[in-house]
């Protein structure tokens, strides 16, 4: 029996070279969507799984049949955007891996339906079924895909799930946990590439996608006598029942766990087979009821050789639904929507184009039990229809018209901002709270956004400017089909920042830094070793709203630079020299200071200098090392001599005798004396 194997995301090497023979297809469904972008470790996930496919494809056994599906590739905003690449045949490697290669991520994630669809390109009714499932991000499409999945289960001969959960938050996970708990498969959550390797290759080891061994040799065994089963069925069932609705059944008897009862057409030949539910080991069940009315009857069917033991009739009517919503509503928004009454909970109510075909359908909701909620409508103005649609069947049941008019917008931002600074922008009115405002390059593609924020229920907030200066719009953005309302023009320039810091310091030691201007609260001051990368840093201050700040020097000496960095884009805006000199190494600044490197406790020393200030405020202090540069134990005021001399403290440690200027507030020399 054949196991099919369903991948999505970054197809990691979870098939290694002995998962497919040519006894089994594989389909692969590629997550294509806009998080492709996001990055590992400093990757991109598309190119992560380029790479990786590249390999497996060319481990890939011969003959293997194999195919590609992909979606969120094509556009943007688009939650229909899924498409099969490849169809299951005979692997061509240089083909699948060109065409891997040649998939650009931009969209949406329609995972729900994706899996639907390959769910049905696998047959998955009438052949057992596994899926394997490695997702980066959770449905974007208004789906659900745990009901999707205890739909599967139900209607597939043996449908599981096994899901690997890559890069997603705690609160994420249970939304992809549950399609494998409704299937009986497992969910493995991964946060990096050594627990992504871990999960597939725990997930590989339940799925034991083996090549088949060559079959021993075996003695053909006596024939066992042929399956008999004499016995009749009982089976209790409601006279009446409404389309789409599920009603209880009950069965005398359950002979073996794989039998099912199912719902047909009065007279349909033993092998049709409507909704249905296998026994297990139970007596009782429920059905759904089909989306057409008329005379049908129930079956208690064996497994073995489709025989019907049991039926009893049921008249399915017409359900009895209205729905109601506004005559008009603008694009975009949300607007409410009542039926007189849930026949099933996987029924949903949409909104279509007028006159759309029975089975399309948009922004929808799951009735459950409920006979109010809210859609949102779409980003093109015309005429619509809301739509009450049986999950079974996908009937329309009632429907009520709606026009979709433009939405009327203005949105005002500066003229010119600096790169990396926020700005205000404001709107005239909240379409719906999940649209956002944003700023892109001029003439961006419909869809692009950088820094953005939800509208909510405001008319105002703030961006962030780009790094790179250059020509920008500011853009409100529908959240349905990320259509612009209205947009302004605005210049961003490069920023100017002033940086001031020491020339020379020692190591370890803190530094005084400041800065002409604050660009952004989040930008910060960083100290790297000289010519490092764009985005390097190591210690690090947030400028927030000051200007200045004290970093400790570099533990190695050498030459460094101090930088500004945009927060935004990470981009370096000024930066200065800072040669960082050992901890004990004297720092002269044009005195000439000579002191002795060790003395002993109360030991005298003499301590010379060769040059000096003009001001009228001179002195040689003696302090600790970790004192402040104006505090001191004892300090001596100078005039025309270039000596004294000085007594050291009992205590042993580590001192500084510094030359001070005193009117001027600086350190024009300073040296480590160590006592000991």
């Amino acid at each position: 029996m054949r196991i099919f194997a369903i991948l999505s995301f970054a197809l990691v090497p979870l098939l290694a070279p002995t998962v497919a023979d040519a006894a089994e297809d594989v389909a692969v469904v590629y997550d294509a969507s806009g998080s492709m972008w996001g990055q590992i470790d400093g990757v991109s996930k598309v190119e992560i799984a380029r790479e990786v496919m590249g390999a497996l494809i060319a481990t890939w056994p011969e003959g293997a049949n194999i195919g590609l599906m992909a979606y969120g590739h094509r556009r943007e905003g688009d939650c229909s955007d899924i498409e099969t690449l490849i169809a299951p045949s005979p692997l061509d490697r240089a083909t699948f891996i060109s065409t891997v290669n040649g998939i650009m991520p931009r969209g949406r994630t329609p995972l729900t339906e994706s899996v639907r669809q390959a769910a049905e390109l696998l047959s998955y009714r009438d052949t057992r079924a596994t899926v394997i499932l490695i997702s980066d991000g959770l449905e974007t499409c208004q789906a659900d895909p745990c009901a999707l999945s205890a739909e599967l289960s139900q209607q597939g001969v043996n449908f599981t799930a096994h899901v690997v959960g890559f890069d997603l938050t705690e609160e994420e996970h249970a939304g992809l946990a549950c399609i494998a708990e409704n299937t009986g498969g497992v969910f493995v959550p991964a946060q990096n590439a050594d627990e992504l390797r871990d999960a597939l290759a725990h997930v590989q080891n339940i799925v034991d996608l083996q090549p088949l061994s060559p079959p021993e040799p075996v003695t053909e065994p006596e024939p066992e006598p042929e399956y008999q089963v004499d016995s009749e069925i009982e089976l209790d069932a409601p006279a009446t029942a409404v389309t789409g609705a599920t009603f209880a059944v009950s069965w005398s008897s359950a002979i073996d766990p794989q039998d099912y009862v199912t719902i047909v057409s009065v007279g349909a030949g033993e092998n049709t087979r409507g909704d249905y539910q296998r026994v297990r080991g139970d007596t009782e069940g429920s059905l759904t009821a089909p989306a057409e009315p008329g005379l049908y009857e129930v079956r208690y069917v064996l497994n073995e050789g489709t025989r019907v033991l049991g039926s009893a009739p049921v008249e399915v009517i017409e359900a009895e639904v209205s729905i109601s919503a506004p005559d008009e509503v603008t694009m975009g928004a949300g607007f409410a929507v009542s039926w007189s009454s849930s026949i099933h909970p996987q029924d949903y109510v949409t909104i279509v184009p007028a006159g759309a075909d029975e089975d399309a359908y948009t922004d929808y909701k799951r009735v459950r039990d409920d006979t109010e909620n809210s859609l949102v409508a779409p980003a093109d103005p015309g005429l619509y229809e809301v739509r009450y649609v049986l999950n079974e069947g996908s009937r329309t049941l009632a429907s009520t018209p709606v026009e979709v008019v433009e939405a009327e917008m203005a949105i005002s931002a500066p003229k010119v901002v600096t790169t990396g600074a926020s700005f205000t922008v404001s709107w005239s009115s909240s379409v719906h709270p999940q649209d956002y405002v944003t700023i892109v390059p001029a003439r961006a593609d419909e869809g692009a956004y950088t820094d953005y924020q939800r509208v909510r229920d405001d008319t105002k907030n703030s961006l962030t400017a780009p790094a790179e200066p250059g020509l920008y719009e500011v853009r409100y953005v529908l959240e349905e089909g990320a259509r612009t309302l209205a947009s302004t023009s605005i210049e961003v320039v490069a920023a100017e920042v002033v940086l001031d810091g020491p020339d020379i310091a020692r190591a370890q030691t803190p530094l005084r830094i400041s800065w002409s201007v604050a660009i952004h609260p989040q930008d910060y001051i960083t100290i790297v070793p000289a010519g490092a990368d764009e985005g390097s840093y190591r210690d690090y201050i947030r400028v927030r709203d000051n200007l200045e700040g004290d970093l400790d020097a570099p533990a190695e000496p050498g030459l460094y630079e101090i930088r500004y960095v945009l927060q935004e884009g990470d981009r370096t805006v000024s930066s200065r020299m800072l040669e960082v000199v050992g901890a004990d190494a004297p720092l002269d600044d044009g005195v000439g200071l000579v002191v002795p490197s060790q003395a002993s406790p109360g030991e005298t020393i003499t301590v010379s200098w060769s040059g000096g200030a003009g001001s009228a405020d001179q002195r040689v202090s003696l302090a600790r090392a970790d004192q402040a540069d104006f505090s001191w134990i004892e300090a001596h005021r100078i005039g025309e001599e270039t000596r004294l001399e000085l007594s050291m403290p009992d205590a042993p440690g580590r001192y500084e005798v510094r030359y001070l200027d005193i009117s001027e507030q600086t350190v024009l020399g300073r040296a480590i004396v160590e006592v000991e």
